[in-house]
């Protein structure tokens, strides 16, 4: 009956927001429509985990784009909806895992579920694309499979109401892009075998080629199967668009969002989030 419930609660905030658009109320004034949650839960890898984001090498949760807490210029989804509704404090969940690949995404989700989260966000599916060569990146087949189930997962489990947001992945080719030209960062990514698929120096041009083309196809996954969810909302591939520069860039290890990059990554998703007008 739960699970009833959220989709015909879903629903009716599809018919109210419907309604405005025919009556031409602005965004913002859409957006209240769907009730600020209590609590939330972040599925994702390393970019949710804001590893190597600042300070010293490893995770540093709190200034996650999702679920970051510290007090600083990221301005993350938690630290927004908690200034909009105090009932959010305290109650948010960073179940992402630095490496995981959407095979690991059902599992994070039903955290998400034993924690009952009433907003989940989800970015994942770069360690699907990036991978020791073009060859071992996962199948399209089989990503769309386990996204599937991880959706399915949360359907099932989450609490009435809930809802969902989806973030496109970032594009990796231009990570190599903007950064290919550094001797160090070429030398980092070397030593340290990160995201060689793309970034190795051996790669052709049709190597890297086949890369992007099977990151388009994951993140038309992402809309694909989110699309089949009414309480899902996806980023319109906002992240996967966004031209970042190497300034957004960790220097310790010229791959994951620094500061900068984890605050633009808070403000690219939250304008396509199901409350941008907080």
């Amino acid at each position: 009956m739960e699970v009833a419930h959220m989709r015909w609660r879903s629903f009716g905030v599809l018919v109210v927001a419907t309604i405005g658009l025919m009556a031409g109320l602005p965004s913002s004034s859409l957006a209240t429509s769907v009730p600020l949650p209590d609590s939330m839960a972040a599925i994702g890898d390393s970019i949710t985990r804001a590893t190597d984001a600042c300070c010293f090498y490893g995770d540093h949760p709190g200034r996650s784009w999702s679920t970051g807490y510290v007090s600083d210029s990221i301005s993350s989804h938690y630290e927004r909806i908690r200034a909009a509704n105090p009932g959010m404090t305290g109650n948010a969940h960073n179940d992402a895992v630095a490496g995981a690949k959407m095979a690991n995404a059902a599992s994070q989700a039903a955290s998400a579920v034993s924690q009952q989260a009433e907003y989940v966000t989800i970015l994942m599916g770069a360690n699907d694309t990036c991978t020791s060569s073009p060859g071992t990146m996962t199948p399209v087949a089989d990503f769309t499979n386990q996204f599937q189930g991880a959706m399915n997962k949360l359907e099932a489990g989450l609490p009435a109401g809930a809802h969902i947001f989806v973030a496109s992945i970032p594009n990796i080719y231009r990570l190599w892009q903007v950064l290919h030209t550094n001797p160090l960062a070429q030398a980092v990514w070397w030593a340290a075998k990160i995201c060689q698929s793309m970034l190795s120096p051996f790669n052709t041009s049709e190597d890297r080629a086949k890369v992007l083309e099977r990151e388009k196809a994951f993140n038309d996954v992402l809309e694909q199967v989110c699309g089949q969810y009414s309480n899902c909302r996806f980023d319109g591939e906002a992240v996967f668009n966004y031209q970042f520069t190497a300034d957004q860039v960790s220097k310790l290890d010229y791959f994951h969002p620094n500061i900068s990059g984890q605050a633009t990554l808070a403000s690219v998703t939250w304008a396509r989030s199901w409350w941008p007008g907080l």
